[in-house]
């Protein structure tokens, strides 16, 4: 959510502001390792962290990160707003996880705490992913606290959406677009529960997730929720897994689904700037027996975006469909 429909909500509280950022999508699981609901955040890096990370955390010193609980902790004005100008996990790790090297896998929230620790110090302290020739600091407030550059931050954005994409780095992952994703709906779920269930989806692209919120005691859910993913340049399927929320043991699977994203980014490439074109068809993704496809998808220019609308019969359940809507964008608009 942008810095001004935050402003526009005033008067509500800093701390219910913070809440309400953490709610977002791509907040919903931990910055580093990708853990649910993650109740603590470095306020001066502008994630959302979970308390296995939020230990590597604090032992980076507050000078590199400054962790807080999200309900626990005070948090002052300038802490929050730095929060809400960087925007989230998915906008922060598009910049500290620009280029990770090949070999190096994010941990997962199974993973040790030497994983865990190599993988963070490499990505704050170190800054070992980020685009070459930028580097983040940050500054000290009157209140001794530590807040991002956010005017910083902003260039570094633009810098890197703006760089040569088509430049080709040496055993680094190096990013093309950004895909939005719209998880519309779910019909005739599996149940997993006494007589339901309750569903959430999970989104991988490489080593990327991003997760929508559960729907409480819902065969047919409706989500309508947006999710960001960066798209690297040698990018593979998009998967999808639902899953049914338990409080009390393992989230159980309820189906997963693979999306080619090739028919929607090749059509975006071929075509260009797609605010040139009027609305129309530029490409097709095709039902067939060894994809998940429920009928033909097809790849469109609408109001000067690419977007594909995709429905899919879940895999490997007894029961199950979602709907989505895939927007590309490329990294140079």
């Amino acid at each position: 959510m942008s810095n001004r429909s935050y402003e526009l909500a005033r008067p509500a509280s800093g701390k219910k502001r913070l809440k309400d950022l953490l709610l977002q999508s791509d907040n919903r699981v931990c910055a580093d390792c990708g853990a649910p609901d993650p109740k603590w955040a470095s306020a001066n890096i502008g994630v959302f962290i979970c308390l296995k990370c939020c230990g590597v955390h604090r032992s980076l010193g507050t000078h590199i990160s400054k962790v807080l609980s999200v309900t626990l902790d005070d948090w002052s004005e300038e802490e929050i707003e730095a929060m809400i100008e960087v925007g989230g996990n998915s906008s922060a790790n598009s910049i500290y996880e620009a280029f990770i090297p090949e070999g190096v896998s994010k941990p997962r929230p199974d993973s040790s705490h030497e994983e865990r620790s190599r993988f963070i110090r490499s990505k704050y302290e170190l800054q070992e992913f980020l685009k070459p020739s930028l580097r983040i600091s940050s500054i000290p407030t009157g209140s001794g606290r530590s807040t991002l550059q956010s005017s910083f931050s902003r260039k570094i954005m633009d810098s890197f959406r703006s760089s040569n994409t088509s430049q080709k780095l040496e055993g680094m992952v190096e990013f093309i677009g950004v895909l939005k994703v719209k998880v519309v709906k779910g019909t005739n779920l599996a149940i997993r529960d006494m007589l339901s269930s309750d569903p959430y989806v999970i989104l991988t692209l490489g080593q990327q997730t991003a997760q929508t919120t559960v729907v409480k005691s819902n065969l047919n859910p409706v989500w309508n929720e947006e999710l960001m993913l960066s798209v690297p340049q040698h990018f593979g399927p998009l998967k999808l897994q639902v899953y049914d929320h338990d409080t009390f043991s393992a989230d159980d699977i309820m189906g997963e689904a693979e999306i080619d994203l090739q028919p929607l980014i090749t059509s975006a490439m071929a075509f260009g700037d797609a605010g040139m074109f009027g609305n129309m068809q530029i490409g097709k993704w095709l039902k067939s027996h060894d994809n998940a496809l429920i009928e033909d998808s097809t790849v469109n220019i609408v109001d000067g975006k690419v977007k594909q609308e995709i429905s899919l019969k879940l895999q490997n359940v007894e029961s199950g469909e979602i709907d989505i809507e895939l927007e590309w964008t490329p990294l140079d608009q």
